[in-house]
């Protein structure tokens, strides 16, 4: 009989999944909420784990109980993998969820979650209608979960877990996620293009802005310069109308104004980048693009120099949820947590392959 793992509680995989798997993470909701750990717990009370070839399927969590799951002695543990799947098995108490919620188990927790992360592995040789058990998790994540592990030993072994599994892509996400705003308890630094510094009032969209501005601005236009910031309905924190009169834009403060105006003044013409910032609400939307194209018509400038954009933290924030149906077409959504990527809202009836060849940056600064 292969060793089972340490015995840990699904409390303490509960509290730890948070540890594991940061802000920014990838679809983070499916791998930390309380189906996850009860998956995980499942894995390691029967041994579900690399190398033990033993395996589990959704029918397995939902069966379990709280009072099986107290049973911590390997031969209760044994019992259950043994006879779970039996029909006539029937473990003491309530369980834990109903047949029917094997789907989510499957679908989000398992397949959308900790298989796409690396965290459990699934076999490949079972077709994808199979009932058979296919589940088992990665050796060095279960490890993770050892009961004896605390302190700086336990946060020495997740970083080393995050460093070694993650790709870099997902460590680059985790990182800008959850970057410090290099602030104090009230205010965020920001650095603008020209080397100025400026603190503004610390709010839920600041970090965002602060990211357009140092990271955005510099990844997608050639010479950027801030022509207008607010950082609430009643702040205008920066506004540099030396640049606006020269270029003739007559700006006021306006419900209708985002919250960042951007110039690329590495252009044959000026292109001006209007980026709203969500943190809970208040995308781009037609009703408020058309009302921004009247300031820059008023002012004579071609519409094709005209951009907008919405600035959210991550795909997995509330807010970009909120928001994402309202997102008006002709207009482009950015995350801090993915900085070299931007989604394209095209309304005309490109082919793919046009939509692809007109709207990849091929290393250019530019739209």
């Amino acid at each position: 009989m292969h060793n089972l793992p340490p015995y840990a509680t699904r409390e303490l995989i509960y509290e730890r999944l948070p540890l594991i798997f940061p802000e920014g993470t990838a679809n983070r909701g499916y791998m930390i909420r309380e189906m996850a750990a009860s998956a995980i717990f499942t894995m390691m009370y029967i041994g579900a784990v690399a190398g033990n070839e033993t395996y589990i399927g959704p029918i397995y969590i939902c069966r379990m109980t709280n009072e099986q799951a107290a049973l911590a002695e390997d031969s209760d543990r044994t019992t259950y993998k043994l006879n779970v799947t039996k029909k006539s098995f029937r473990p003491i108490g309530i369980n834990w969820y109903a047949d029917n919620t094997r789907e989510p188990i499957r679908d989000e927790t398992l397949r959308e979650g900790l298989v796409q992360i690396g965290a459990v592995i699934s076999l490949k040789n079972l077709p994808t209608t199979s009932s058979k058990p296919r589940y088992a998790l990665q050796k060095s994540f279960s490890e993770l979960f050892n009961p004896e592990l605390s302190g700086e030993e336990l946060n020495k072994q997740l970083e080393d877990w995050r460093e070694t599994n993650l790709s870099n892509s997902a460590r680059t996400r985790i990182f800008l996620a959850n970057r410090s705003s290099q602030s104090s308890l009230d205010k965020v630094l920001i650095t603008f293009p020209n080397g100025e510094a400026r603190n503004v009032s610390s709010r839920p969209s600041s970090d965002i802005s602060k990211a357009v501005i140092e990271v955005f601005a510099q990844t997608f236009l050639i010479n950027p310069t801030v022509l207008w910031l607010s950082t609430s309905d009643e702040k205008v924190d920066f506004f540099d109308e030396h640049i606006a009169s020269r270029l003739g834009l007559k700006i006021q403060a306006d419900k209708n104004l985002p919250d960042l105006i951007l110039v690329d003044l590495g252009r044959s013409a000026p292109l001006f980048v209007f980026v709203e910032v969500v943190a809970t609400d208040g995308a781009i939307t037609e009703r408020r693009q058309d009302a921004i194209y009247k300031l820059t018509d008023s002012a004579g400038f071609n519409r094709q120099d005209i951009a907008f954009v919405t600035a959210y933290m991550d795909k997995q924030t509330s807010g970009f949820k909120k928001t994402i149906s309202g997102v008006a077409w002709k207009s482009f959504a950015w995350f801090v947590s993915e900085p070299d990527k931007i989604v394209v809202f095209q309304d005309s009836p490109l082919s793919l392959v046009e939509i692809i060849k007109n709207f990849t940056l091929d290393n250019e600064k530019n739209f």
